[in-house]
C-alpha cells in the first residue's frame, strides 16, 4: 500500500484525509465545487484509488484514463449510478459506496418533506414573508392530517425502514410497502403489498427504491393516474426514478395533491421548469444526508473502503 496514489475530488473532512493519508499518496481537488472534468481526467493517470462524490461521473473515459493501476472507486453517496458498475467489474476495480449510514438521516428529511407538504408549511411560511396573515381563517391554508392515513413505501431498505418507524407514532392507519428484492426490514411494521395496490391505496407515497433498469421512469403519467386525487408523493431516493415533467403535469391537472422532493433529474432541473413554481411542490437541494454526523461517517467510511481494497492487493 504505502506509495499507492488516491485521488479525492472533493473537499473531505480531516477524519477521512487523514486515514487516507496514514498509508496513501493523497491528491485532493480542494473546493466544494466538482472537478471539472479536464482536471479529473489529468489527476486519475496512474492512480490505485479514486474517492469521488454522487456528483461525480466515473465512466468509460475515466476508467481508461487511469489505467491498470486502478484498483477501487469509492464514492461518498449510498448509490453508485455514478460509476459506470459494469465496466469496472470487466476492469477488475472494485466498487464500494455507503449504503446503510446515511439511512437514518434520508429517513429524517422523507419525513419533514411529509409535514411541509401535507400540513402546507412552506406556503405558510411564504405567507408571512409575503405579509399576507393578518388574521386567523377557518379554512385558509388546511393541508392533510397523518392521523388515519395510508402511508406507502416503495423500496423498504433501510431507509423505508427508517421511514416507516418515524411516521408510525404520528397515527397513520396502515403502512404498507413494495420491494422488487426481498427484504428483511418489515420487522411487523408494513404489509407488503403488490405495485399496483401500492399506488392506488397510499395517501402518501415515498420513493426509497435504488434506480436501476426497472425503477428508472416508473413514477411517470400511467402509475400517477392510478393514485388517489388527495395523495402526496414523496422522493428522497434517486431524482430518475420520477418523470419530473409527467408530475408536474399531474399536480398541474390535480391528479395528484402535492409532491415533495429531495432528488430531480437533471439536478437541479432548469430554470423555468413547472415544478419550480407549483405551489404544491416542495423542492430540497439533495439534503438527505446533510448532517455533520453523517458526512464524516460517510467520508471516514469511503476512505477505509479505499484502503481495505488496496491493502488487500
Amino acid at each position: 500500500m504505502p506509495g499507492q496514489r488516491v485521488y479525492v475530488t472533493r473537499q473531505i473532512g480531516h477524519e477521512a484525509l487523514s486515514l487516507l493519508e496514514e498509508k496513501c499518496i493523497v491528491e485532493l481537488w480542494d473546493s466544494e465545487e466538482p472537478v471539472p472534468k479536464e482536471t479529473l481526467l489529468k489527476a486519475v493517470k496512474g492512480i490505485s484509488g479514486l474517492f469521488c462524490t454522487v456528483s461525480d461521473t466515473i465512466g468509460v473515459e475515466v476508467l481508461q484514463t487511469a489505467g491498470p493501476s486502478l484498483k477501487v472507486v469509492a464514492t461518498m453517496s449510498s448509490g453508485s449510478d455514478n460509476i459506470d458498475v459494469s465496466e469496472c467489474h470487466r476492469r477488475g476495480i472494485e466498487v464500494c459506496k455507503t449504503p446503510d449510514i446515511a439511512a437514518d438521516a434520508a429517513a429524517d428529511i422523507a419525513i419533514a418533506l411529509i409535514l411541509m407538504t401535507s400540513r402546507k408549511i412552506v406556503q405558510g411560511i411564504e405567507a408571512i414573508r409575503q405579509n399576507e396573515f393578518y388574521c386567523w381563517k377557518p379554512s385558509w391554508l388546511c393541508g392533510m392530517g397523518l392521523i388515519n392515513k395510508t402511508i406507502g413505501i416503495l423500496g423498504f431498505g433501510r431507509v423505508g425502514f427508517g421511514i416507516a418507524r418515524r411516521i408510525k407514532p404520528f397515527g397513520v392507519e396502515h403502512i404498507i410497502y413494495h420491494d422488487l428484492e426481498e427484504t428483511a426490514y418489515a420487522d411487523n411494521l408494513a404489509d407488503y403489498v403488490s405495485l399496483d395496490t401500492l399506488f392506488t391505496s397510499s395517501d402518501i407515497l415515498c420513493i426509497c427504491c435504488c434506480v436501476t433498469g426497472v425503477t428508472k421512469g416508473m413514477v411517470n403519467s400511467k402509475m400517477l393516474q392510478r393514485m388517489k386525487r388527495t395523495s402526496i408523493l414523496i422522493n428522497t431516493s434517486r431524482g430518475a426514478i420520477v418523470n419530473h415533467d409527467d408530475l408536474a403535469d399531474a399536480l398541474r391537472e390535480g391528479t395528484i395533491t402535492a409532491a415533495g422532493l429531495d432528488v430531480t433529474d437533471p439536478e437541479p432541473l432548469p430554470v423555468g421548469h413547472p415544478l419550480l413554481s407549483h405551489p404544491n411542490c416542495v423542492i430540497l437541494p439533495h439534503m438527505g444526508t446533510n448532517t455533520t454526523e453523517t458526512r464524516i461517517a460517510m467520508s471516514t467510511n469511503t476512505a477505509k473502503s479505499i484502503l481495505a481494497v488496496l491493502g488487500a492487493q
